[in-house]
């Protein structure tokens, strides 16, 4: 079996980040906004009484982590890599529909059953970093941990893009270590206990798996790039025509 060369591997990489990036940009962008407007306002607005989720031993254990600030906050960096590598129309419209539904059933969870983090009053709340986490985003909205599900949903789909271009095996391994980081920084920064994060890690793979067990598209990564062999025989020109014709 021959295996795609690295510069062969990085081409067919900048073709598909180049691929609809006029369409990609913006709407990721739009999506996580009205994402955002929707969360916040489940947030200040619950609907039912808020429930404090029940905190594990490892939850009690693990300090507050200053940080995994850094990861917590790259996910919104993370989550444009998996649509912003789609090589076509298709495949992205594809994605779209799935990660909407996997949102939106994520806000219903927070309608019907509103839940928060235990409020962290350890070591480090003192800390300017602390502050900043507490003002960007609220422990409310618990479980399931979106922030959990929006990165395992990624990185699976990320993966499957890897092994669709022919990556090598670092390049999956750091988008994999990178979303593990960011769902064990949730617990880090004291924004979700363990209960959190695991329902958040089965609903994202879960969203996931079903996008390419049933999706339109059949989860279309658009693999590797390649010209198609023409069915047609090619047509004789000049001289050889001409006698064709006669």
């Amino acid at each position: 079996m021959n295996h795609p060369s690295p510069p062969g591997i990085l081409s067919e990489v900048l073709r598909r980040s180049r691929r609809l990036f006029w369409l990609k940009l913006p709407g990721i962008s739009v999506f996580i906004w009205l994402f955002f407007e929707a969360y916040f306002f489940l947030l200040r607005n619950p609907a039912q009484p808020v429930l404090v989720m029940p905190q594990l031993a490892i939850d009690r254990w693990l300090p507050f982590q200053p940080s995994a600030l850094w990861p917590y906050l790259s996910l919104w960096l993370y989550v444009g890599f998996a649509p912003g590598l789609m090589g076509g129309l298709r495949a992205l419209l594809s994605y779209g529909i799935w990660v909407f539904a996997l949102c939106l059933g994520g806000l219903a969870c927070f309608y019907l059953l509103p839940t928060a983090a235990p409020l962290y009053t350890g070591p480090g709340t003192d800390s300017a970093l602390y502050a900043v986490l507490r003002g960007l985003d609220a422990a409310g909205n618990a479980c399931p941990s979106m922030h959990v599900a929006a990165a395992c949903y990624s990185g699976v789909w990320l993966d499957r893009i890897w092994r669709a271009v022919g990556a090598p095996l670092a390049p999956r391994l750091v988008t994999a270590l990178w979303g593990l980081l960011i769902v064990y920084s949730t617990l880090a920064v004291k924004q979700h206990v363990l209960l959190d994060v695991l329902a958040g890690g089965l609903w994202g793979v879960g969203w996931a798996w079903a996008a390419m067990r049933w999706s339109s598209a059949g989860w279309d990564t658009e693999p590797r790039h390649a010209v198609r062999p023409s069915s047609r025989r090619p047509r004789p020109g000049g001289f050889v025509a001409w006698m064709s014709s006669r």
